[in-house]
Order: structure tokens, then C-alpha cells, then sequence
């Protein structure tokens, strides 16, 4: 099995632009994050870091290229086992935490492990686990609308790892917080990733979060360099 979680090779997308128009903005991106690494990517807004992420998460499709899970090509297989193997083995992470308004911080985090089949209990301990590890478990009943933009992203990382995937998948996590919450956020976020083994690629403009990963990536003019 390969030692890569993740492997992007030769990714192209275009998209079209009225009728003749075209935008090119994926041109044979390379990609590899190790198990175990947690990298950065850095990239201007407009260069195609949300496309590659959401390609590599299996969100969208490449017009060329292959995306390869643990050594395991995802290219040609079906809608459902792509979806199944994103379910399994991809955590998100996004700008805007995207909690269920209705549900506590706990059952924001059980509710993706009764969907893959987790018994209740079993759900709740693991999520209990999750929030104690970002420091939030005494907020563990309230609902988001109770807690601050700080422990609300908190939590929408303990959903991401739910299910404990291989690879954490994060666009610009912190992006909107203060730089105090967002620290604290990031530190939380890099003890997940320690403490539990998982592979992450984080997009951030944030060059001193960046710099306190295990590398950084650019993706510039298509290309990640």
C-alpha cells in the first residue's frame, strides 16, 4: 500500500464561460500529503484552491488527471462508491462551520456516526472524546447559537473527524476569526491531527499558521509548486 493518503497527479479543470468562453484553472496539478503530515497550501483568492480541495475530497471531478486514496485510484469508480469512500475517509473543514442550528454540539458530532452505522453510545463517547480534546467538552450541550465563533469551529472539527478518516480536507478553517480564536483554533486542530495520525491539507492565507506546519504548498497559475 502506498505511503501517501493522498495523491493528486496531472489535475485539470476548466470551466466554461458563457458559450465559447473558457477558464482554465487546474493545469496538470501534482499533489502528495504523507500519513501523518499536515501540510499547507497557500494560494491567491481566484487560483483554484476550493476546486482542488473539493476534487481531492471527491466533491467534483477532474477533466484529467487521478486522484488516488491510500494508493487506490478514485478516478473511474461509480457516484455511490465515491460517495461511500468520502464518507469513510474524508473530514471537512470549512471557512464557516455549517452546524445544525437545531442540535447541540454533541449530536452535531454523533449525528455523522449514525449515518455510517455507529451505535449511540459508541457515538456519543467518541464525540464526548472529540470535544474533550479541543478543550470544549463542558459546552458539549449547548447549541451553536450559544457558543462563540471559536468553539463553534471547534466543534466543526470534532464533526470532520467523526468518523475518523485518513485525511482532514480544510478551506481556510480560521479565516473567520479573530487572530486570538484563531490560534486557538489552529492549536487544536494540529493536536487533533498528532494526536490521531490523520493527514491534513489546509488552505490558509495565515503565513505564521503555515509556517508552524509540516510544509508549505503553493498553487500558483494551476500548478502547485
Amino acid at each position: 500500500m502506498s505511503d501517501d493518503v493522498l495523491r493528486l497527479e496531472g489535475i485539470e479543470k476548466v470551466y466554461n464561460k458563457g458559450a465559447v468562453s473558457q477558464v482554465r484553472v487546474l493545469r496538470g496539478a501534482d499533489l502528495s500529503l504523507a500519513r501523518g503530515e499536515a501540510v499547507a497550501m497557500i494560494a491567491p483568492s481566484g487560483a483554484g484552491k476550493s476546486t482542488l480541495l473539493h476534487i481531492a475530497g471527491l466533491l467534483d471531478t477532474a477533466d484529467a488527471g487521478r486522484v488516488l486514496l491510500g494508493g487506490q485510484d478514485m478516478t473511474a469508480l461509480s457516484d455511490r462508491r465515491r460517495t461511500a469512500a468520502r464518507r469513510a475517509r474524508i473530514g471537512f473543514v470549512y471557512q464557516f462551520h455549517h452546524l445544525l442550528p437545531e442540535f447541540t454540539a454533541l449530536e452535531n458530532i454523533i449525528l455523522p456516526q449514525l449515518a455510517d452505522g455507529v451505535r449511540r453510545g459508541p457515538a456519543a463517547k467518541r464525540a464526548r472524546m472529540l470535544l474533550e480534546t479541543v478543550g470544549i467538552a463542558h459546552r458539549a450541550d449547548h447549541r451553536p447559537s450559544a457558543m462563540s465563533g471559536g468553539e463553534q469551529q471547534r466543534t466543526a472539527l470534532c464533526r470532520a473527524l467523526a468518523n475518523a478518516p485518513d485525511l482532514l480536507l480544510a478551506d481556510e478553517p480560521t479565516g473567520n476569526l479573530d487572530p486570538e480564536t484563531s490560534d486557538t483554533v489552529f492549536a487544536a486542530l494540529m493536536r487533533l491531527v498528532r494526536e490521531t495520525g490523520l493527514s491534513a491539507l489546509i488552505a490558509t492565507h495565515n503565513l505564521e499558521l503555515a509556517a508552524r506546519m509540516d510544509r508549505t504548498l503553493r498553487l500558483s497559475q494551476g500548478r502547485v509548486e
